[in-house]
């Protein structure tokens, strides 16, 4: 397949590819902190660098992009050119490797995808808390309230603020 961009329009063009801070990452961080909830970003010493960690709960979360992970690659992977079916498949190849070293060091591995972010945020931000309660050695949660001590008025407000922010794309 012959590219249709010059060397340079193409350089040009993935450059502007982020590989942190992306926007999916920055509206769950936000819906996160606003949960009450907080991490550390990006954590260099920890297999695959996940994009939120959790370190006193030991849960590590990466937030994948559809295309570039691969989400459900086998269904559409003979429509790409071959660069691409190896490039994808290496990236998964390294998701597997790096969940599983994290797994064998005692973290919990969540993995979200980008389009489970922008159309379930709630959902997402849930998945989070509920590995975060579950962590051993962390007080379980008691009565109505969330591990972090917030009633679940508190936790309906919050949804409704990151509901907001997915509508202005934040």
């Amino acid at each position: 397949m012959v590219d249709r961009l010059s060397p340079a329009q193409r350089s040009q063009l993935m450059s502007k590819v982020r590989s942190f801070d992306t926007r999916p990452e920055r509206i769950l961080r936000s819906a996160l902190h606003l949960a009450g909830h907080r991490f550390r970003k990006h954590v260099a010493q920890l297999p695959g660098k996940p994009d939120v960690v959790f370190t006193r709960a030991r849960v590590a979360v990466f937030i994948d992009g559809d295309f570039w992970h691969g989400y459900r690659f086998p269904a559409w992977r003979s429509t790409l050119p071959e660069y691409w079916q190896l490039k994808i498949g290496r990236n998964r190849t390294r998701d597997r490797l790096n969940f599983s070293r994290l797994r064998r060091r005692g973290w919990t591995v969540l993995r979200l995808w980008e389009h489970e972010i922008y159309s379930d945020l709630d959902c997402c931000v849930a998945r989070v808390a509920c590995a975060i309660a579950a962590a051993p050695g962390l007080a379980p949660c008691k009565g109505k309230t969330s591990p972090n001590g917030r009633t679940q008025a508190d936790a309906a407000r919050s949804a409704s603020h990151t509901s907001r922010l997915r509508q202005r794309g934040r």
